[in-house]
């Protein structure tokens, strides 16, 4: 990670982006060196170790968890109860969470503990942000949380890491962790008796994928506003729709930020259609309405998902100064659960717009004048060839499926543990919906982008258009690698390629304006 931006945590807040940059490996953190700030951290393990002495009770650690509250836990045991609690959470199924995932885990995990109010040592935020460092990640199972009291099955795998006791992947290869320790000459972590419970009861999991489903879904409002252009240009569309004095007497702020970011891209075309028609369908006429809700909604989601993240979300809650235990329900991701559930519905939305915009610019009752299917066939050669036609289908299918996972993951709580947790947010779940209706959405949108990239390069074959620099660079781009569909050929291989790069983000997009 040399010549890489360093990012310190410490109290002060982390952004959206900066999580993000760390998990993705284009930046580095390190913990602050802020003496003061230490200080604070080990002083709420100290207040802790003095209250076990003078044998008071706290919760999860001189009893036992969840339910089994009322049952006490003698002093001279309480070091085996954060070990016991690790493992009997290890139960959990499903696909591994990746490695950009995982970092995003540890860096929410670190934040929230770096708070100053979870009662941990600054032994253990150092080794998390030793893992980071080493890039030692836990192999963490992504199914098994409720998200409330926190990401309980999945953190489990970290703080089973660090104890040596889970698996990590480590330089490419799935190790033991006390291996890797071993190898590294660093010793097992022993856990004091929160810290177990610091680790695994809060937002983290849920919080980190949450930052990096927002970061996905602020660059697809900008790419699908690119592709509207595109489509809308293809289609000979009028212009007239995305007009600025239109957009003043409705002004959702986002939804004229689409609209002007359309308005400027197809500036250069206005005056050079061949139609005149007074309204285009919705999925063209509507899109800045559509892509509008996604980018008016991001403020506001932004705030909640650094809110959490920037929290003390674990229990009980340590207060240093107060020198105070308080018992309480921070650990539940309500707040999460609803900005995820929110956030899939709007993606979701954007695959809906752009399959509709693939069905218009297929069917030739519909795409004034385009060939059937986008082919690029021509003379005898069309009758054999069927172009996008199958891309649609392919289109049609993802949409599907991400529309059926926009369903609330928060309004199916589910009481468990004996009925303790008796309300639970399904946080989680609703983070990890997010997360695949966004690649659903990307693959719509690859195959949006392909095809609108076709269609007016066919518009363009028979009435010559102007394009502005910034759309010209961005469809030269494509073309370059992207060779018009005029003989039939199997296109999962270039749809991705397409994908890939729009998961990497590879255009700049208009100017960044503030989102906070």
């Amino acid at each position: 990670m040399t010549n890489q931006p360093s990012i310190t945590i410490s109290q002060q807040p982390l952004t959206i982006e900066q999580v993000v940059a760390i998990a993705k490996a284009k930046a580095s953190s390190k913990l602050s060196d802020d003496v003061a700030f230490k200080q604070q951290i080990q002083r709420g393990a100290d207040f802790l170790a003095k209250l076990l002495a003078d044998e008071g009770v706290i919760y999860g650690v001189t009893t036992g968890y969840g339910d089994s509250v009322t049952v006490p836990v003698a002093l001279d045991k309480v070091h085996e109860l954060p070990v016991h609690l690790t493992r009997f959470h290890g139960c959990g199924m499903g696909e591994y969470f990746d490695a950009e995932q995982t970092r995003a885990i540890l860096v929410a995990r670190l934040r929230s503990l770096a708070h100053g109010a979870s009662g941990v040592s600054w032994t253990l935020l150092e080794r998390l942000q030793a893992l980071l460092d080493a890039d030692i990640l836990p192999l963490i199972p992504s199914e098994g949380s409720v998200g409330a009291s926190g990401d309980l099955t999945p953190l489990s795998y970290l703080a089973g890491a660090l104890i040596g006791e889970r698996d990590v992947i480590y330089q490419g290869q799935q190790q033991r962790s006390a291996e890797v320790f071993k190898a590294l000459g660093w010793t097992a972590l022993q856990l004091k008796p929160k810290e177990g419970l610091a680790i695994m009861n809060g937002t983290a999991v849920m919080t980190a994928l949450a930052c990096l489903a927002w970061h996905r879904a602020e660059y697809l409002s900008r790419l699908s506003s690119r592709i509207t252009a595109l489509v809308s240009m293809a289609l000979d569309g009028n212009p007239q729709h995305f007009s600025e004095a239109l957009f003043k007497v409705k002004p959702h702020l986002g939804q004229q930020q689409v609209a002007t970011w359309i308005r400027d891209d197809i500036a250069a075309t206005q005056h050079q259609r061949s139609q005149q028609r007074l309204q285009d369908r919705y999925s063209v006429r509507c899109a800045p309405h559509v892509i509008g809700v996604l980018r008016d909604a991001l403020p506001w989601l932004r705030e909640t998902i650094e809110n959490e993240l920037n929290s003390a979300n674990d229990n009980p809650i340590i207060d240093v100064e107060a020198e105070q235990v308080m018992h309480g329900g921070h650990f539940y991701g309500g707040h999460i659960a609803l900005a995820m559930d929110t956030l899939k519905t709007a993606v979701a939305n954007i695959a809906d717009l752009h399959d509709r915009q693939m069905a218009l610019l297929m069917d030739t009752k519909f795409n004034h004048g385009l060939p059937a299917n986008l082919s690029a066939a021509e003379n005898d050669r069309k009758a054999l060839n069927h172009g996008f036609k199958a891309v649609q289908i392919g289109c049609s299918a993802w949409t599907a499926e991400a529309l059926k996972l926009t369903m609330p993951a928060s309004v199916f709580s589910r009481s468990t543990e004996c009925h303790n947790q008796d309300k639970v947010s399904m946080g989680t779940i609703a983070a990890r919906d997010c997360l695949r209706i966004l690649t659903l959405t990307e693959q719509v949108v690859s195959a949006s982008l392909l095809a609108a990239v076709q269609a007016l390069s066919l518009r363009q074959q028979r009435h010559q258009r102007e394009l502005t620099d910034d759309v010209k660079h961005f469809v030269d781009d494509v073309r370059e690698q992207f060779d018009l569909v005029a003989e039939d050929r199997p296109l999962e291989a270039e749809l991705r390629y397409w994908l890939s790069q729009i998961q990497q983000q590879r255009w700049s997009l208009y100017a960044k304006e503030d989102m906070s």
